[in-house]
């Protein structure tokens, strides 16, 4: 039992690394969604220019940010949760609430976006789809494929969060599990 403990913790330990990396990679591209979106300001209204790939980078940096940063988000408890009773509760019964919360909801709606986004990224890659406007930036397939990473990378951090969260609920030492 101990070495499944251990194993287990190790995992854990993995996945947080991975998603905390990613995490706060990604973080560093609300600045450049503040950067671009100044030059498009400065731009359009002091020069009278304007580029659509410049535009389209803003919102592909957006889509990259929420999509990779949404386990990221999860691990450190900032996704919404309506604590009215959650809060009063103790640790073991808020661990048994987490669990059933990753069981019932967290990775069903997971495993259900990469089915449903399956063909659709799918699609995409086999047109090795752009954008649709003239002089836009290409590569669309790749961030369409961010949909299914997003889920699984959710997938990842809910087994985690679940383990985690299950050793807590078992009375297993819980500053190590986290």
């Amino acid at each position: 039992m101990s070495c499944c403990i251990t194993f287990s913790k190790r995992c854990i330990c993995f996945i947080d690394q991975i998603n905390e990396w990613i995490g706060k990679s990604v973080a560093w591209l609300t600045l450049g969604m503040v950067l671009v979106t100044f030059v498009i300001v400065v731009l359009r209204y002091a020069f009278d220019l304007g580029w659509v790939s410049l535009q389209e980078s803003v919102a592909y940096m957006h889509a990259l940010v929420f999509m990779l940063g949404a386990a990221y988000t999860l691990k450190h408890d900032r996704h919404v949760r309506v604590d009215i009773f959650y809060q009063r509760c103790g640790a073991k019964t808020r661990a048994w609430i987490d669990c059933l919360g990753s069981l019932l909801l967290l990775l069903p709606v997971s495993v259900f976006i990469i089915w449903s986004s399956w063909e659709y990224v799918a699609d995409s890659w086999r047109i090795l789809e752009g954008s649709r406007n003239s002089g836009g930036l290409p590569g669309l397939f790749l961030l369409k494929s961010c949909i299914i990473v997003m889920a699984v990378l959710l997938i990842l951090q809910g087994l985690a969060q679940f383990v985690r969260n299950l050793l807590i609920a078992l009375g297993q030492n819980s500053r190590e599990a986290q």
